[in-house]
């Protein structure tokens, strides 16, 4: 991903609220996340959540990065990274890391914005930046991830429930979809006989409080497995050397001793 590639990406988010990163990683990773994301649901249990929005027949495990290896990888992939740092302006959290499993007869999911729960003016800058990995191939027929393009621009949230124009946005396995958190969107149905599944890998501004409370979700002791880098963006970091810091210093580094020079605290003005 070049400075090039990052701001021709950049550059359709902003026109269209939306872009496909192609041949983002390879189709054995994906292979190997479906196999990982099986046991998993497998070991704790998962069953839908039965409702509207969740959806009846779609399986989610939230809170992947709390299980360590294979998912910590896809929060710093050097691929969609950059281009989320591009769209929320540099210092940005992980917000969530959860699965979207869609199987056969699977209904519409209400079209809506990832942002529309805060309380603020539309249109605005970005505080959202959200991503969905394909680990399968995703089509009109098993439910891709349906998208309103240019609706990051709207000065309204859609109606709960109604019906909107949107295009599907199909790619194949290994390809990365990645949105503006105002873009109007909602997965698809799944009228074939085979699971979509997909990695909702999902970030905003540095100010924004996280839709995952990472730094009590993840455990101690996984955190401390993390990379430097990992632990910022998973919320143990300062916002522009000042928001979140204790007594003058790093979560990161009261806790597990990360380098307190790496955020500049302070130092900035």
């Amino acid at each position: 991903m070049t400075a090039a590639d990052v701001d021709d990406h950049l550059a359709r988010i902003e026109a269209d609220g939306y872009t496909i990163v192609e041949d983002a990683f390879p189709a054995e990773q994906a292979d190997a996340l479906v196999e990982a994301l099986r046991a998993l649901e497998a070991q704790l249990g998962i069953e839908p959540a039965d409702n509207s929005f969740e959806g009846e027949a779609t399986t989610r495990v939230y809170n992947l990065l709390a299980h360590g290896d294979p998912w910590l990888d896809l929060a710093v992939h050097p691929t969609v990274l950059p281009i989320a740092e591009a769209v929320l302006g540099g210092e940005i959290l992980v917000s969530t890391v959860s699965s979207i499993s869609i199987a056969p007869g699977e209904s519409p999911q209400p079209i809506h914005a990832d942002d529309q729960v805060m309380p603020i003016a539309r249109p605005h800058r970005p505080v959202v930046c959200n991503s969905m990995w394909a680990l399968t191939d995703f089509t009109e027929a098993n439910g891709a991830t349906r998208i309103v393009p240019g609706s990051h621009q709207f000065d309204h949230n859609p109606d709960y429930g109604s019906h909107y124009d949107s295009i599907p946005a199909e790619m194949a396995k290994g390809s990365i979809l990645v949105w503006n958190g105002s873009l109007w969107h909602g997965g698809g149905a799944n009228t074939t006989d085979q699971t979509r599944v997909g990695i909702a890998m999902n970030y905003c501004a540095g100010w924004i409080r996280q839709q995952e409370n990472q730094q009590l979700g993840i455990p101690a002791e996984v955190m401390a497995t993390f990379t430097p880098k990992l632990r910022r963006l998973c919320g143990l970091g300062v916002y522009r050397g000042l928001i979140g810091h204790i007594d003058k210093q790093l979560p990161a580094t009261r806790l597990y001793g990360d380098d307190p020079r790496a955020d500049h605290l302070f130092d900035k003005r």
